[in-house]
């Protein structure tokens, strides 16, 4: 029996392990509609995909066709996904499109979306019903678990011994949008009431959620209950069938009030809510596709929430963050955004119109895929062949990973035991990668140095009168996690170590004198 499972490994790093092995999901989110039909996967999303070096792929599966009448389920386009990807090759991960897809209720079946009495949704302050089913609707998260334990048991009985499934997003982007909190009757009571004893023993406080949060009020008031609801979700899955779950935020972002990005969905400030009131989820997960995703990154990762990128810009600087996540954050999964586009001409790539990218501060150049498909797809063959020696180093000091920041970041020094790097990256430039460098110290002389869009230089330290010198220079690739040299460099060559738009591997040996 296959079994996916996240936990620690031997070095107290939380990491994905399916049948007893670590799995890093080298991956991409295809579109919210491509899984529609079996025909639509078949002709345009899998040999789209064939070349980009995936393990895996992340795919959506929709309440509305899978129960589009109460109680009455068609496993039928689950099944066919599972078996094409089997044919394929790649592992799953399933989003499910259930109560809650970017902020609305727009996935769940008709005999919801009509009900709006029993099903009600969440309303604005003047008493204006918005198209997302209030978290405090109890029969409506009834429905959405009765229908995701029920797909997760089906999922289990076809399933379970080649574990082609190996995870699961619950919901999508959740929140409200347009309004901080819900304003309805239910809503309005216990938000003025005080605040439940989870959250007062969470915080030290005990009075009105207002009394208690000020300007945050809302925004927690919001995130406990979504967080409540998913939790009841997720845990009637996972009795059913336990696959890691987990879920994804819209970035808290500006103009920094809640409601103009979804209000109570998972972003960074109210994890500490997210993580005490779903315990189920082994990850709360950005969608990262602005300007700064390092910073993200660097914001996401952390002890008690390992890295899993489902969503990121699918532009050519997508094969820096790649190199990163992995070697940097140890991250569980890398994931760009309608991956399936990555292999058409740039100029046929759907792009959102101006105005819904400055309304919702997405950064124009994400969606620029020039360049784009053959740096993604080297770095994906590179990450799997890296994979023994990322084993063996990641967690020490030995392993050091960069990437560009931001406008004013120029470059970067990594200092190893008896010498310093100095790294410079390229300017930023359309159609190519961010400046990334990344080093293994194999000993104190022989360095594995990987990069994109920088220049290297070396020196002994600060102090030491003593010139550092090549003994050998030789550029390469990785198979199997050990070097293989292409190509002896000496003589004017070695002057000067450049990285270009695609990743290059250098083995490199140096001396003093």
């Amino acid at each position: 029996m296959c079994k996916s499972i996240v936990k620690k490994d031997e070095k107290g790093i939380t990491t994905l392990f399916v049948d007893g092995k670590p799995f890093f999901m080298r991956s991409g989110e295809i579109h919210n509609s491509s899984a529609c039909t079996l025909e639509v996967m078949e002709k345009e999303i899998w040999p789209q995909v064939r070349q980009l070096n995936l393990n895996s792929l992340i795919v959506p599966i929709y309440w509305e066709c899978i129960e589009k009448e109460e109680g009455k389920f068609d496993f039928a386009l689950v099944d066919g996904i599972i078996n094409q990807a089997r044919k394929e090759g790649l592992k799953l991960v399933f989003l499910w499109f259930g109560l809650w897809k970017n902020a609305e209720s727009m996935y769940v079946p008709a005999w919801i979306k009509t009900d709006s009495k029993k099903y009600f949704r969440a309303e604005k302050v003047n008493g204006d019903r918005i198209n997302t089913v209030s978290p405090l609707c109890k029969e409506a998260v009834e429905a959405d678990k009765k229908a995701f334990s029920t797909i997760m048991a089906h999922i289990k009985s076809i399933d379970e011994d080649q574990c082609t499934v190996i995870g699961m997003q619950v919901e999508n982007e959740i929140g409200l949008l347009g309004t901080p909190r819900d304003y309805s009757a239910k809503a309005n009571e216990l938000f003025e009431s005080k605040v439940p004893e989870e959250i007062g023993k969470l915080y030290d406080v005990s009075s009105t959620w207002k009394e208690a949060f000020k300007d945050d009020a809302e925004e927690f008031f919001m995130a406990y209950h979504f967080a409540k609801a998913v939790e009841e979700i997720t845990e009637a899955g996972q009795k059913e069938y336990n696959l890691p779950c987990y879920a994804n935020a819209w970035l808290k972002q500006y103009p920094w009030i809640a409601g103009t990005y979804p209000s109570g969905g998972p972003n960074r400030s109210v994890h500490k809510i997210w993580k005490a009131m779903a315990p189920s989820l082994f990850a709360l997960a950005p969608d990262v596709y602005v300007p700064f995703c390092a910073d993200v990154m660097d914001e996401y990762a952390y002890e008690d929430n390992a890295l899993f990128i489902p969503e990121i810009r699918k532009d050519a600087v997508a094969s820096s963050y790649a190199l990163y996540a992995t070697l940097h954050h140890n991250a569980l999964c890398f994931s760009p955004f309608g991956i399936e586009e990555l292999a058409l001409n740039p100029e046929l790539v759907d792009k959102p119109p101006m105005e819904v990218m400055i309304a919702l501060n997405i950064d124009p150049s994400a969606f620029d895929t020039r360049g784009s498909k053959e740096a993604l797809a080297a770095t994906y063959k590179l990450l799997d062949e890296l994979e023994p020696l990322y084993l063996q180093y990641r967690g020490t000091d030995k392993l050091q990973s960069y990437v560009r920041h931001g406008e004013y970041d120029y470059g970067c020094l990594a200092r190893c035991k008896e010498y310093d790097f100095k790294i410079g990256y390229s300017p930023r430039t359309s159609g190519k990668p961010l400046g990334s460098f990344s080093v293994f110290e194999l000993s104190d002389n022989k360095f594995l140095l990987i990069g994109l869009e920088c220049s290297v230089s070396f020196n002994v330290k600060a102090g030491e009168n003593k010139t550092a010198e090549i003994v050998s220079l030789q550029a390469g690739h990785i198979e199997n996690g050990q070097f293989v040299s292409d190509k002896l460099l000496n003589g004017d060559e070695k002057m000067a170590l450049r990285f270009g738009a695609m990743p290059a591997v250098f083995m490199l040996e140096l001396f003093k004198y």
